[in-house]
């Protein structure tokens, strides 16, 4: 085996990269990752710097990988740090920069280990685990982070003895459902009526919602999307991190695999909502508009959403982080995990009790979020 560590997607053959399993989730994709390279979303600018890990055998065959990146803050990870790194400084020692496996701005859960289908995915995987532990440690980094993993890939973490977090997002099940009305006749009378109003109100209001792909969006259509999407962040005192040229590009590369929802008023673009699916899941991430409109935003970012994956035979739904009022429209509360590993020996452990506790404290909240489901009991 040959073990490297690469600062650009670009040294690798996008076809290479994607025969490990990131092929299908959009996020994992080659295209998705290079363009943030290449388009100005990364860098010193904003803290992310590439530092992927492949494996390749003696032939030159690429059979494991591991998107990561050295990080000099913890902004657009989604599982919060600040306590920790207030522990490392009130002990004296630098927190920054640390190591993360991750999807730059994207809370979407999927694999992080990545290995080629004819190899043997559990050996693979403990290498990649094993190698980032001892890059962490060799380049004087404090800590490597695993962010929203997947079964295999948090099983996997676990036995290698990283600390496991658990967090709670809220996600949408398709139940086999024939139709919108199906999912709805679900429901407690008092939330279906409510969705059915909210609904109604973008109606009346004279706005009409369609669906694009990535290959249907013209480039004109992208500058007024990335329009509402800057106004969304100027509004909430973020920072945009994803350009024209991103949006644009992988709309290209990944096409249908891109789902705008569309807002027009007049004909007249006046909100639009951004997703991204692979073979079985949705991915709800940007949102913006021109103004405020009555109910708008729970027909563009999730109503829309749920009425494509009922169509289209998708069986999950991620809208993206944080978000109790996603309950009631039928995101119910879902765990998600990250890994983590300290270099540290003095601080492994009072990470790992942490760790232990905060688990306790989020299935219990998970628990009673559930009594807010929209579901009628059964």
């Amino acid at each position: 085996m040959e073990l490297r560590i690469i600062d650009a997607l670009d040294h690798i053959q996008p076809q290479e990269w994607d025969l490990l399993g990131g092929g299908d989730h959009p996020f994992l994709s080659h295209a998705f990752l290079s363009a943030l390279e290449r388009h100005d979303c990364l860098g010193s600018k904003f803290g992310w710097y590439p530092r992927h890990m492949i494996l390749r055998e003696s032939d030159g065959t690429l059979v494991a990988a591991l998107p990561l990146y050295a990080k000099t803050n913890n902004y657009g990870e989604f599982v919060f740090d600040w306590a920790w790194e207030q522990a490392w400084q009130r002990s004296g020692l630098r927190y920054y920069p640390k190591l993360v496996s991750s999807i730059p701005y994207t809370p979407a859960t999927g694999p992080r280990l990545l290995v080629h289908p004819q190899r043997d995915a559990g050996t693979l995987r403990q290498t990649l685990i094993q190698q980032a532990m001892e890059f962490t440690g060799s380049q004087g980094l404090s800590t490597t982070h695993f962010l929203f993993t997947d079964t295999g890939d948090t099983q996997a973490l676990r036995e290698m003895g990283l600390a496991l977090r658990l967090g709670c997002q809220y996600h949408w099940r398709n139940d086999g459902y024939r139709d919108f009305d199906d999912f709805l006749d679900c429901f407690s009378s008092k939330k279906r009526k409510n969705v059915k109003r909210e609904r109604r109100r973008v109606q009346e209001q004279g706005l009409d919602v369609r669906i694009l792909h990535g290959d249907e969006v013209d480039d004109a259509l992208w500058a007024v999307f990335h329009r509402f999407y800057l106004a969304t962040f100027e509004r909430k005192f973020g920072i945009p991190t994803l350009t024209l040229d991103f949006f644009r590009e992988t709309a290209r590369t990944l096409g249908r695999q891109v789902i705008m929802v569309l807002a027009e008023e007049d004909d007249r673009p006046v909100a639009a909502a951004l997703c991204y699916r692979s073979r079985d899941t949705l991915y709800g991430r940007y949102w913006g508009c021109e103004r405020d409109y009555d109910g708008l935003h729970f027909e563009a970012c999730y109503y829309q959403g749920i009425d494509y994956c009922i169509r289209h035979g998708l069986d999950r739904f991620e809208p993206g982080a944080q978000g109790e009022h996603k309950i009631s429209r039928g995101f119910l509360p879902t765990r998600t995990w990250s890994a983590h590993w300290v270099d540290n020996a003095g601080l492994r452990g009072p990470v790992a009790d942490f760790c232990r506790r905060e688990e306790a404290a989020m299935r219990e909240q998970c628990e009673q979020l559930m009594s807010l489901s929209p579901f009628r009991q059964t």
